[in-house]
């Protein structure tokens, strides 16, 4: 995987040199090659799980010693709650602080920070593993991950990016090519992920991490060329970054614009939050009764929830060239309302698969968004909102799991999918919201006419 990363940069690089007014493809290999980070997530747990499992003299998930199954997971929970807590409270320091720093020093430098700090902590990691250093290396590994922007600085900086580099009317489109990267290279970490672990263990993966990470490093510096027009010094420990983001949602010029920025960013929060959500019961709905899928069937339903993002990107386009992008991102909730709903009723194999295919645009809705809120801010603050943006993103992660797995064994007793029609359920606020939006936009630019109407027949 890493080898095709470098070719597809090196191959597109050329582009890239010749490319001056969009987003080439030579930067969607680089966040393409970033998307390690979801081949590094689930090991690093499956190995704390097994390392503190082996501390303590089991092996396994179906241990059945009275140490492995009261101790060990007790353990393993609360460093791996440690763990992401600490990674999420330090990178949502680092994100807000070097995100507004990029709309005056440039997108560069702050893409190489968190390639290199995601270098850092496989290499940390690969310590432990070698050295069988204490589990607690980890949080270090994550924690100083955070503080040079982990994966939600990569995010911020790259939709910053594209920003910087499209116009407007197309700004939709390039968000969610970006998004397709992000589904694709997922999917590609899930399906070889687990199957490597399996055949040489944990080593050889974060090797892929450490090297790929610091390959997007290099190629940020020596290759990728700068978005940002006009550049200029500025500190960077300063409080006036934080007070930029602050001012997004505060400053009084733009009441309605500065409306609109918050009411997207909640849509956008209760979106992304139903869809890590109920993402992570996908697999727990499918091996219980009546499902009862084996791997392969798991791997099958896996793939096709990824392909979402692909089957969204086409989607999004063909309805572009007939519809607004609002109603494409209503579409998109429409999509993704009744493949929860289907889900949440699947008693069989084909209604369960009928549910991921009704699911086939239901990624639509969140580059719409992305490029929405963009549109509401001035260039000189695009660092600074889609910095805000990963901030929400994160906190999406913590509320889902903490929502959405509750949920699960709560209902189970009554019924197994209800996590997903309350998903469904959810999604209508957003659906609401957007369309709010849309229809009150279509009132003022009508009385606007209205106005100019009048005053020239009475001139």
């Amino acid at each position: 995987m890493l080898a095709l990363c470098l070719l597809s940069v090196l191959y597109f690089n050329d582009q890239c040199l010749s490319s001056t007014c969009s987003p080439t493809p030579s930067f969607y290999s680089l966040l393409f090659l970033q998307r390690n980070y979801n081949l590094q997530g689930p090991l690093a747990t499956q190995y704390l799980w097994d390392r503190l499992g082996a501390d303590l003299g089991y092996s396994g998930l179906n241990a059945s010693g009275a140490a492995g199954c009261g101790n060990g997971p007790h353990a393993f929970s609360h460093w791996n709650l440690y763990i992401n807590l600490g990674g999420f409270f330090v990178g949502l320091f680092s994100v807000t602080l070097f995100g507004p720093w990029s709309d005056s020093i440039g997108r560069r430098p702050v893409l190489v920070l968190p390639a290199v700090g995601m270098a850092l902590q496989a290499a940390i990691y690969l310590l432990v593993m070698y050295l069988r250093l204490h589990v607690g290396y980890f949080l270090l590994g994550r924690i100083l991950c955070g503080l040079m922007g982990d994966y939600n600085l990569i995010l911020a900086s790259c939709f910053a990016y594209v920003a910087d580099t499209s116009d407007k009317r197309a700004r939709t489109f390039r968000v969610a090519i970006l998004e397709a990267c992000l589904g694709i290279a997922g999917m590609l970490a899930s399906i070889g992920g687990g199957q490597w672990r399996k055949a040489q263990g944990y080593i050889n993966p974060f090797w892929l991490v450490f090297a790929a990470s610091l390959a997007a490093a290099l190629y940020a510096v020596f290759c990728l060329q700068e978005s940002v027009k006009q550049r200029k010094p500025a500190k960077l420990f300063t409080l006036s970054h934080y007070m930029a983001v602050y001012r997004l949602y505060t400053t009084p010029e733009h009441q309605s614009s500065r409306q609109k920025l918050a009411l997207y960013s909640v849509a956008f929060f209760l979106i992304v939050t139903v869809h890590f959500g109920t993402r992570d019961l996908y697999v727990l709905y499918e091996l219980g009764s009546p499902l009862c899928w084996a791997s392969d069937l798991i791997g099958y339903g896996s793939a096709a929830s990824y392909l979402a993002y692909l089957s969204s990107l086409a989607g999004l386009r063909a309805l572009q060239l007939c519809l607004e992008d609002t109603w494409v991102a209503e579409i998109g909730l429409i999509s993704n309302v009744s493949g929860l709903v289907v889900i949440s009723l699947a008693a069989t194999t084909p209604l369960m698969f009928t549910g991921y295919g009704i699911l086939f645009l239901s990624m639509a809705a969140t580059p719409v968004i992305r490029a929405k809120l963009s549109k509401l801010v001035n260039e000189t603050e695009q660092g600074a909102l889609f910095a805000s943006v990963a901030c929400v993103e994160g906190l999406c992660s913590l509320v889902a799991a903490g929502v959405f797995n509750s949920l699960y064994p709560a209902s189970l007793h009554f019924m197994r999918g209800f996590p997903f029609l309350f998903g469904a359920l959810i999604l209508l606020i957003p659906a609401a919201i957007i369309g709010w939006i849309e229809v009150w936009d279509s009132k003022l630019e009508y009385s606007h006419f209205s106005r100019s109407s009048l005053s020239l027949a009475d001139s």
